[in-house]
């Protein structure tokens, strides 16, 4: 391997680009329509430039880009392999598709319950510094700029969960952000204690060095990193905070904190448990948390007579199938949860944009008040059923697949706690398919509600927000169509994170032609 191949000059660009863009539609606050195009044709770019890196990843293997002149061990490294360039793409597909559909919605899905003027000018730049802190983590080569990137979303986060300024909403952010310091709190503890304990925290040297530690203090600090970004990606009984945090957000915000942002948290577990922590140390606690979630995340969705609240539970449910094959261990288990998470970010961001549109329609989102939306409103029932049918693991859509993958996995490993969690999932399934179908026959088949709710609007729903969100329905479709292929990188980025070679030894080349160029890293002495 040479310095850094002749497309890794892109991996720098998917955090640059967003933090510009987030500065321009700062400046450009009174300008909605300058604003829409910088975020959209950036967001445009970096997706094209994921697609690029995905190319170069599964092709040459990991891109590694040194910053500064800095040999990767001793400074900033940016690494893209497969995993890191599946999740840009599918991130930056989430961020532009809610991007579209917020320009259709406007200033109202903003605004104060009392009405006024809403902070719209201000959601173009929170959400470029968002899609900025999830390329940081996704292309981190060490655990504190993972942790940057985690502090960037925090920022973003809490002005996208409190826009408006309703009480809900600040009541929501608040809980948010209290959750996202305590998880924060402890991961910035694991990583002083990592460094302290083998000097450094560059992923490539800890996957060489955690071995020499004594095994008690890598349980410590292995359960000490699982905890933080177990808060984060809403495991049980760590989830309790998300089903009241999310729903009150406007659509478009709610669509990518559930598709995309839980999920940071499950990356940061699957790149630290495979690259640093490898070996069935953790495998039980791992499976039974897996449980848990999958088990309790379910009953709590069968519970809701709201449907934001409802495919919010199903949401925390399952998380319970990633960290399923992640604990998995195996590199069919690992590429299984990969393929996953995809589908998960996907549908779930999907499901909830339609959501918003359902909410648009009839002013309200509580069962009890809609029915009859698949003959006052047909097409929104269509994009509706297409992703929630995916989402309850219907065959032969991409949930169902992921599924089957999980479940094979298991079995090849064969244990009894394997088939415990193979019943587990199967129940889970059904258990999300009675749930989805419960909202189905209350909203969309039932008798039209006669009192949709006391001074709520109805408003018409315009091309504006059909053509992202049916847009979004057929990327989520297209994960179905070409599960062959996406399945297959999934499989060969799970075999990688197994391996472990293919990221060590690619930090390594570079550090080496590094080393060679730059004897002393520039700006002086080490």
């Amino acid at each position: 391997m040479t310095m850094p191949h002749e497309v890794s000059f892109i991996v720098p660009l998917l955090v640059m680009l967003p933090l510009v863009a987030a500065g321009l539609t700062l400046v450009a606050a009174n300008r909605i329509t300058v604003q829409r195009a910088i975020s959209t044709t950036v967001m445009t770019v970096c997706l094209a430039g994921s697609g690029v890196l995905l190319w170069a990843a599964d092709t040459r293997g990991p891109q590694v880009v040194p910053t500064a002149g800095w040999v990767p061990y001793e400074g900033l490294v940016l690494v893209v392999d497969r995993l890191s360039a599946l999740m840009l793409i599918v991130g930056f597909t989430v961020i532009l598709g809610v991007l579209l559909y917020s320009n259709g919605e406007g200033r109202a899905a903003f605004d104060h319950e009392q009405g006024g003027e809403s902070p719209l000018p201000v959601f173009h730049p929170s959400l470029m510094v968002l899609a900025a802190g999830v390329a940081t983590t996704f292309v981190s080569g060490d655990l504190f700029h993972i942790y940057v990137g985690f502090e960037v979303l925090l920022g973003a986060s809490f002005v996208l969960l409190t826009l408006g300024g309703t009480a809900s909403r600040v009541r929501a952010g608040v809980t948010y952000a209290f959750v996202s310091l305590l998880s924060s709190t402890i991961f910035l503890l694991s990583v002083a204690l990592i460094y302290t304990a083998t000097g450094t925290v560059n992923l490539a040297q800890l996957a060489d060095r955690m071995a020499d530690l004594p095994q008690g203090t890598q349980i410590l600090l292995q359960a000490m990193l699982l905890v933080g970004f177990a808060v984060k990606a809403a495991v049980f009984p760590m989830s309790s905070w998300l089903p009241d945090s999310y729903p009150t957000a406007p659509a478009p915000v709610t669509a990518v904190f559930a598709g995309l942002l839980t999920k940071v948290g499950v990356y940061a577990m699957i790149r630290t448990q495979t690259l640093v922590f490898p070996g069935d140390v953790m495998q039980d606690l791992l499976l039974w948390a897996a449980l848990l979630t999958m088990v309790v995340g379910i009953l709590g969705a069968v519970a809701q007579t709201e449907m934001k609240r409802m495919i919010s539970f199903t949401l925390v449910s399952h998380i319970g199938y990633m960290l399923f094959g992640l604990a998995i261990g195996t590199a069919a288990g690992v590429g299984a949860a990969i393929f996953y998470v995809i589908h998960h970010i996907i549908v779930q961001a999907t499901l909830f944009l339609v959501t918003g549109m359902v909410q648009r329609r009839t002013g309200v989102s509580t069962l009890d008040r809609l029915g009859g939306l698949i003959r006052t409103a047909p097409w929104i029932a269509v994009l509706w059923f297409v992703p929630a049918m995916n989402l309850a693991g219907i065959p032969p859509f991409s949930g169902f697949i992921g599924k089957v993958g999980l479940m094979e996995a298991a079995a090849e490993v064969g244990t009894p706690m394997m088939w415990l969690m193979i019943v587990a999932s199967v129940v889970t399934s059904v258990l999300t398919l009675y749930a989805i179908a419960k909202t189905w026959a209350k909203s969309f088949w039932g008798a039209e509600a006669k009192e949709p709710g006391m001074g709520q609007r109805r408003e018409h729903i315009g091309a504006g927000l059909f053509v992202p969100a049916g847009a979004m329905v057929l990327v989520s479709v297209a994960l179905t169509v070409f599960a062959g292929p996406l399945y297959a990188v999934s499989e060969r980025a799970g075999q990688d994170l197994v391996d472990r070679e293919p990221y060590t030894d690619a930090v390594a080349d570079v550090a080496r032609d590094v080393a060679q160029h730059y004897p002393e890293p520039a700006g002086g002495d080490h």
